[in-house]
């Protein structure tokens, strides 16, 4: 069949899971910039973007050959979620594997760039990191929720609102208070004193 760039998304999934592998490529060609474009701003790393971008469109694949697809004509929304998806995996698995503190999968070292530290230093860093990162369990469940999101996960208060289906302006609130408790609890710790 032949391939016209008027033909909408919903009938490019449809043939390609009919067997027309040419509407793969069209859709790639046709979302590619939106995609790897949105990835990009995740990771500011490109090597990475291509990698991503590549899981992205092999997750599609399996999906549609799967028969798993079920958001007619809302193709582009759909894989920019799987992409959101991969992206926020990959940062979660990264930091699973570097956790060297139990904190709910997280490790607070892996997000300070102590490189310019000298060796005491980067010692007791890493022990008051490893003091604050464990009292992050004292907060109550959704202000942990909110500043892991945040300060681990990088996502932005709009993505955590999504994320935990509450307002951008109850995702703020949360996390302001658990800045507020936690700060409370490290001066009650003694962790940090402050003036």
């Amino acid at each position: 069949m032949e391939l016209n760039s008027k033909q909408s998304d919903a009938t490019l999934v449809s043939l390609y899971i009919k067997g027309d592998e040419k509407c793969l490529s069209e859709l790639i060609a046709r979302h590619e910039e939106k995609i790897f474009g949105y990835i990009y701003s995740k990771t500011f790393d490109r090597d990475l973007s291509d990698d991503l971008f590549q899981d992205t469109f092999i997750k599609i694949i399996h999906t549609l050959k799967r028969g798993k697809y079920n958001e007619e004509g809302k193709f582009l929304p759909w894989a920019l979620r799987i992409a959101h998806n991969l992206t926020m995996d990959f940062y979660r698995d990264k930091k699973r594997k570097k956790t060297k503190y139990a904190t709910e999968n997280y490790d607070v070292l892996d997000f300070i760039e102590a490189e310019d530290l000298n060796a005491e230093d980067k010692i007791e860093l890493e022990q008051t990191l490893k003091n604050v990162a464990e009292l992050v369990d004292f907060l109550p469940e959704d202000q942990q929720e909110v500043l892991r999101m945040r300060i681990f996960m990088d996502l932005s208060f709009k993505e955590i609102a999504e994320h935990t289906n509450v307002s951008i302006n109850t995702a703020l609130g949360r996390m302001r208070y658990a800045l507020i408790n936690l700060r409370k609890i490290l001066a009650e710790k003694e962790v940090i004193k402050f003036n």
